[in-house]
């Protein structure tokens, strides 16, 4: 966690939230994007117990964003009650604490998309799956979700209906 907290600078945060916006506006035409952020420390902190970073790195930054981001919210409870479902977006702070409950959530049909690129990168969510390559068990809706998600912001980010 030291070494996360160490590369947490607020203008990578702010970058990160701003490809965000952008990517859900214009990749995915949500003109009011809702967006959840998870919290750095379980309990976000539990009042500094365990760390004050969500108090004095994130929730300043995200009082700019009150309009698209709520939170931080406690990464281990997020989930629960299918919280998840009130948001367009959710941000991690790092990878197992949103790829976890993604891949728990939607595996099979989920895809991976990497917002702020110039070029549209779509993945399913189970990866590569060379473990299984050539032996005719493979379920393919992920992959197709993920062709299908990348028509869909094509179309948008070239405005063809």
């Amino acid at each position: 966690m030291k070494d996360i907290i160490s590369e947490l600078k607020p203008e990578y945060i702010i970058n990160k939230i701003n490809d965000l916006i952008n990517c859900l506006k214009h990749d995915f035409m949500i003109t009011n994007p809702k967006i959840a952020m998870l919290s750095i420390n379980p309990h976000i902190g539990d009042n500094g117990v365990i760390g004050s970073e969500d108090d004095t790195i994130l929730k300043p930054i995200l009082n700019d964003y009150e309009t698209y981001i709520n939170g931080p919210f406690s990464a281990d409870t997020f989930f629960i009650n299918e919280n998840y479902k009130k948001y367009d977006a959710i941000i991690a702070v790092y990878h197992d604490q949103g790829l976890i409950p993604f891949k728990t959530l939607s595996f099979g049909n989920g895809v991976n998309y990497t917002a702020g690129l110039p070029v549209i990168r779509t993945s399913p969510d189970h990866g590569t799956g060379f473990n299984i390559a050539g032996q005719g068990i493979a379920d393919f809706n992920s992959f197709y979700n993920a062709i299908k998600i990348g028509v869909q912001t094509f179309k948008a980010r070239n405005k063809i209906v």
